[in-house]
């Protein structure tokens, strides 16, 4: 069988699975796409074929819940945090283009167990919130972005800490998630890292992801809130710890 996408087929294979887990998590505990799918991706891809393949497979995924986001969303918080990353995610690409393909295996997996240690700790900011934090907030997210392509967990972790409604904490991320994709694209872009076949296949891999985050939704029942993110860590843990260069 010829390899595809410069993929032999059980590569191929394992991606495709990974698309569809990291839509399967994130359909029924609203988040993991990145810290699922990248410690799969990244063995086979390298850092920044998995990276793009990610940013196109999930630009996608949230384009029908746009617009009731924009309604919901702190816009100002947005701009803030859509500023900051624009601004530090080149130089973490820059970053990235520095270390072995190694390192950033190793950064994905360390970041997606530390997401994982604070989440289950329940560990949150309590202090003020000014104008300056979430613009920082946002740079932090792409610097952490470019090297490791995981712009979600600072975020994520920040705004579950404050006192919003859960409607604006759900379409803030969404909504710099979405800018982020579209960030990085660009930069990737500037630093010619785009290729057809890369983008190409990260648009093929959005229907198993699609398929999982409808399933996710469908199996999703919120008296059983507890155990759906107790198997979506599982899943993340997995996919982190799998994703270790330690086992080849």
């Amino acid at each position: 069988m010829p390899d595809l996408f410069g993929l032999a087929p059980e590569g191929l294979g394992w991606i495709v699975a990974a698309a569809f887990l990291s839509g399967l998590v994130r359909g029924f505990s609203g988040f993991g796409t990145a810290m699922v799918f990248l410690p799969v991706a990244a063995p086979f891809l390298g850092p920044f074929g998995a990276i793009l393949a990610l940013a196109f497979m999930d630009l996608l995924g949230p384009v029908p819940n746009l617009r009731p986001a924009w309604i919901s969303v702190e816009k100002s918080d947005l701009a803030r945090l859509t500023l900051g990353s624009a601004v530090a995610l080149p130089v973490g690409l820059w970053l990235l283009t520095q270390v072995p393909a190694e390192v950033f295996r190793y950064a994905v997996s360390l970041v997606s167990l530390v997401m994982l240690a604070v989440l289950l700790l329940g560990l949150r900011y309590r202090g003020v919130v000014r104008r300056t934090m979430v613009t920082a907030i946002g740079a932090a997210a792409g610097l952490l972005g470019g090297i490791a392509g995981l712009p979600g967990p600072v975020v994520i972790l920040f705004y579950m800490s404050r006192p919003l409604p859960v409607a604006v904490i759900r379409a803030t991320i969404l909504l710099f998630l979405f800018a982020f994709d579209i960030l990085i694209i660009a930069a990737m872009t500037g630093f010619g890292r785009v290729t057809l076949a890369g983008a190409s296949l990260g648009l093929m891999l959005a229907v198993p992801n699609l398929a999982g985050n409808w399933l996710g939704g469908r199996l999703f029942r919120p008296e059983r809130e507890g155990l759906y993110r107790g198997a979506a860590y599982g899943l993340i843990a997995l996919a982190a710890l799998s994703g270790l260069p330690l086992w080849g």
